[in-house]
């Protein structure tokens, strides 16, 4: 059973195997919202995955079959997009002592004075 979402994404764009007449118990791992992702990245399948995304309600098979036999098949890789760490939202979080979401409200009202003050108090020196 595969739970991978990239051995789904490989199935639907290069290999062309269905992966459910393999082990009709592996759709059990087909994550719908992580293909469609995976989907969007491409000008050629993006349509495709926002077809999916208003027809979220249908079975994952027929989810996975729709993409298996209209997606030409292809090569595709991207790398997927990943949220950044910054050190500010990092130090407003520490010194406050707020969530993520919190940090980044503070650290749109703070001066630039405010934020090098903050920095001073937690600087530890070092190189």
């Amino acid at each position: 059973m595969s739970s991978n979402p990239f051995d789904w994404l490989n199935s639907i764009n290069d290999s062309k195997t269905n992966l459910i007449k393999e082990d009709p118990e592996a759709i059990k791992g087909y994550l719908p919202f992580m293909v469609n992702r995976g989907l969007s990245y491409f000008p050629d399948t993006v349509m495709y995955a926002n077809e999916m995304n208003r027809l979220h309600f249908l079975e994952k098979k027929l989810q996975y079959e729709f993409y298996l036999s209209s997606v030409s098949k292809r090569k595709r890789f991207s790398k997927w997009a990943k949220k950044e760490d910054s050190a500010e939202v990092a130090l407003v979080k520490k010194h406050y002592n707020v969530s993520e979401p919190k940090a980044l409200e503070i650290l749109r009202l703070l001066t630039p004075e405010q934020l090098k003050c903050i920095r001073a108090i937690h600087d530890k020196g070092g190189r």
